[in-house]
């Protein structure tokens, strides 16, 4: 008797299983739909918090757990589940960095977690990710931030503060946590537990099924995918990925995830036949 091992597809959301309009494509929900009937496991390892998460977990029909913030979060949407973990953050480095916002140049500080949503301001710059206007139990002080966050995002003023406010926080806080600066444009950093990365995610839910690292397929585009692409026993990078993961990775898409990359990508490896 031939034992077939279990898949394991960990897929990035943005840059990656996204378009560049942040949807899913057609093809993408039939190809990843197909996946699954045939036996893989598919699990959406990403950046995002749970809230800006769920609704491509519920249009892909999934049922595996979710990794959120980075490896920090791993739940089962809609679902109170015994094995759920989280990674938090001493909410004192985030009354130190409202207490010195305007020395720091601070523009934004938003406060996340499972279910915790805080910010200084709503912010009306146009990338998505936080409310232009806040309600009044959304906004962030000493008195509403009870609990652990999960995760700090902070924006500064300028550019050029982006390095400062990064040295600022490893000099003060780097044996609690560590700084990841985002991609793209924006002067945004984002600010996790030491040591917790996606890898944290992949591995487990690798442990969870039971499936072995040489089966593990993960997909990326950019630097914070770099630790679970090389814990998966085949990380691919975008076409559309920097040129680090594109360099450190087994694979790289022909396709961009504007062109359905990782759907097309899936359909060669895994042999679908998609209608």
């Amino acid at each position: 008797m031939i034992i077939i091992s279990k898949k394991m597809i960990a897929l990035d959301l943005d840059g990656t299983t996204l378009n560049d309009d942040a949807q899913l494509s057609s093809r993408t929900r039939s190809v990843i739909n197909q996946a699954v009937k045939e036996g893989c496991v598919v699990s959406i390892v990403t950046g995002r918090p749970n809230r800006l998460s769920e609704s491509f977990y519920d249009d892909l029909h999934l049922n595996t757990p979710m990794i959120n913030f980075n490896g920090n979060l791993g739940i089962l949407p809609h679902k109170n589940w015994e094995r759920e973990y989280q990674y938090t953050i001493d909410k004192e480095i985030v009354m130190e960095l409202l207490s010195n916002s305007q020395k720091l140049g601070l523009n934004l500080i938003a406060v996340e977690g499972r279910d915790l949503f805080l910010a200084n301001r709503g912010i009306s710059s146009g990338f998505g990710f936080f409310p232009s206007t806040l309600q009044s139990n959304q906004i962030l002080n000493q008195k509403s931030l009870k609990d652990n966050p999960i995760s700090i995002t902070v924006q500064v003023e300028q550019p050029g503060q982006k390095q400062a406010l990064m040295d600022y926080v490893l000099h003060h806080f780097g044996d609690q946590v560590e700084v990841s600066p985002w991609g793209g444009p924006h002067p945004i950093v984002e600010i996790a537990t030491k040591g917790i990365h996606k890898s944290t995610g992949l591995k487990f839910l690798a442990d969870y099924y039971g499936i072995l690292q040489k089966d593990i397929i993960a997909f990326g585009d950019e630097a914070n995918d770099a630790t679970m692409m090389k814990y998966a026993g085949t990380g691919v990078a975008m076409k559309n990925a920097i040129d680090s993961i594109k360099k450190s990775a087994d694979e790289v898409t022909q396709y961009t995830n504007d062109q359905d990359g990782v759907a097309r990508y899936l359909e060669d490896y895994l042999n679908l036949a998609v209608g």
